[in-house]
């Protein structure tokens, strides 16, 4: 996976191609991959492929899965990632079906809506949730690397914020006391479980490049 550079330069960035037609998903990476070594492009033609069926039951199965199957469309490295929200209180819903929540066809607005509704006498502690995400890297139907994290938060009672996506503008983080769509981009990245498998990401992708140069 060595990214050459020229004689005497430091190593070129080492490019990822992510396997998602999510702009903000990729919008965040980018953020995310400043400085980290990594650059993070979308792997060209997503929509165009027969798309990956999700049936596994876990982030981490879907995630590898992903990352395996888009992996046979290119011979760059591809990583994907499933994520999601956690709430215990509804026995991990919306869980692995985070995206798809109020249906195929809802708009993060209506898996909000619907998450609220469904928390609605809920108070206190039964308003904990949990942001999870896993990430996988594959090259060429070859796992490289699973990472994962997550962050602890509460279930506001109503949206807050205007940034980020999903369900950030009712995820309250105790830590900054907003959503993550009323923080800023760099204090969202800084605490969200995306961000902090991405570094380990990074972290174990980078150390390989490097280990392959020497």
């Amino acid at each position: 996976m060595a990214v050459q550079s020229s004689a005497g330069s430091s190593p070129a960035a080492i490019r990822v191609l992510l396997a998602s037609s999510n702009q903000g998903k990729l919008r965040e990476y980018r953020e995310l991959a400043a400085g980290s070594g990594l650059e993070i492009e979308l792997l060209s033609n997503f929509t165009e492929f027969p798309a990956f069926e999700e049936s596994a039951s876990t982030f981490a199965e879907i995630a590898a899965g992903k990352a395996l199957y888009y992996s046979g469309f290119t011979d760059q490295v591809v990583f994907a990632d499933d994520s999601g929200l956690v709430v215990p209180a509804l026995g991990g819903a919306p869980g692995i079906h985070s995206a798809r929540y109020a249906g195929p066809n809802g708009t993060d607005a209506d898996c909000v809506r619907k998450l609220l509704a469904a928390m609605s006498d809920m108070q206190g502690d039964t308003r904990c949730a949990r942001f999870i995400c896993v990430t996988a890297v594959a090259r060429q139907g070859r796992v490289l690397a699973v990472v994962s994290d997550s962050t602890e938060g509460l279930i506001a009672k109503e949206p807050r914020g205007t940034n980020g996506f999903g369900y950030d503008p009712v995820f309250f983080f105790p830590q900054i006391g907003q959503t993550f769509a009323e923080a800023s981009s760099s204090e969202k990245n800084l605490h969200s479980h995306r961000g902090k498998a991405f570094r380990k990401m990074a972290r174990l992708l980078v150390a390989e490049n490097s280990l392959t140069l020497s």
